[in-house]
């Protein structure tokens, strides 16, 4: 642990009632996190968000005690903290405006797999549910995919992503309400321990953090933004697992779900997000494959086509040739913000766009140029 900053990064983090959007306002307004700390009472009440009880606990400066001792635990169990302006912090969380502004990471996968899928669900996952996650695991495997799979490491479908991810040899990331001195519940600590071969635990809280209700919540949004998609399994008509579909929905990133039987209590969340069109419907992991337009590997193997452009781009398609020239992909909000084009015409464009086999959509609402495509 050489990073001089660290316990500053620790103790804005952990203080309390304060959201990572208003630690992030903070940083900005300060010139740094360090600077946070020698601010005066006054200048902080200035920040929109803080209010005396945030701006008395940074200037009292107690928090940087605890942040010491949290160093003296990862440094202890070879836990890596991910600042959110680092490169090792995972891309597709970056893009959330609440993500936080540091996780603490154990494990052996990089977080920016290229491809991410989130699978969540019931604590209480029937046979059926449990049967779900295994086909869909084993259908990507067949297909000849690499996905990194997130869960929340809980009893039900959560437990059995887990499981099927490293049954079928794909790496696993558990995502946790509470410190990485504790594993919750404890029935999963052997499983947990087999994730870190391949895989790893993540987590935003501080060791001694119990895993209440609320943490759950608040963790979901960690779930959610990791993964190019949220895929629910199993649920009834509330609890975390719809949270997190909200949240994913919230990012602009794809929520896909499993359909059930009518009138099984754990089916009625499911059911319902699909009659509501909050997310499209799955059975295998094809449906998988073409809601996100994942191409198997005997697809991605062919060789790119070269495509011939018979007609002549607009002025308002050569902008968005420009933007995603060079690119791997870029969102629907930043083409529309370099561009200069209202969101609406951006969209109409980008359709046009792609009927023509200018670009192809990518899963959370990006874009990128067709392969072979001359301009």
């Amino acid at each position: 642990m050489n990073d001089p900053l660290l316990k500053y990064k620790i103790a804005l983090e952990i203080i309390p009632h304060i959201g990572s959007i208003t630690a992030k306002k903070l940083i900005a307004y300060c010139g740094g996190v360090d600077e946070v700390f020698i601010q005066s009472k006054k200048s902080l009440q200035k920040v929109p968000g803080v209010g005396e009880f945030i701006a008395h606990e940074v200037y009292h400066q107690k928090v940087l005690e605890r942040a010491e001792k949290e160093i003296e635990f990862l440094s202890k169990y070879e836990i890596t903290p991910l600042y959110y302006t680092d490169p090792s912090y995972p891309e597709r969380l970056k893009q959330c405006d609440d993500s936080p502004i540091l996780l603490y990471y154990k494990g052996s996968v990089p977080l920016s797999h290229p491809k991410v899928l989130a699978m969540v669900g019931t604590r209480s996952a029937s046979d059926y549910g449990r049967w779900l996650c295994e086909e869909l695991v084993r259908g990507l495997a067949q297909q000849g995919h690499s996905v990194l799979i997130v869960s929340g490491l809980a009893h039900g479908i959560d437990t059995a992503a887990h499981r099927n991810a490293t049954k079928n040899g794909f790496p696993t990331v558990g995502v946790l309400a509470h410190g990485l001195d504790m594993i919750y519940p404890s029935a999963n600590r052997g499983l947990a321990k087999e994730m870190l071969g391949n895989g790893a635990l993540v987590t935003d809280f501080i060791t001694g953090t119990q895993p209440e209700r609320n943490n759950f919540l608040r963790r979901n949004r960690i779930i959610a933004g990791l993964a190019d998609a949220t895929i629910v399994v199993e649920s009834a008509i509330k609890g975390g697992a719809l949270v997190t579909a909200d949240i994913a929905s919230s990012y602009n990133r794809d929520v896909l779900t499993c359909p059930g039987r009518a009138g099984d209590k754990y089916s009625q969340g499911c059911n319902a997000l699909i009659k509501s069109n909050k997310a499209a419907l799955v059975e295998s992991a094809e449906d998988i494959e073409n809601a996100l337009n994942w191409q198997t590997a005997q697809t991605s193997a062919a060789p790119p086509q070269q495509l011939s452009l018979f007609r002549e781009l607009s002025e308002e398609e050569q902008k968005i040739v420009a933007i995603l020239k060079g690119v791997e992909k870029e969102s629907i909000d930043t083409i529309a913000f370099s561009s200069g084009l209202s969101m609406p015409s951006t969209s109409a464009i980008l359709l046009t766009m792609e009927f023509d086999g200018i670009v192809k959509s990518l899963p959370g609402k990006s874009y990128a140029l067709s392969q072979g495509f001359r301009f």
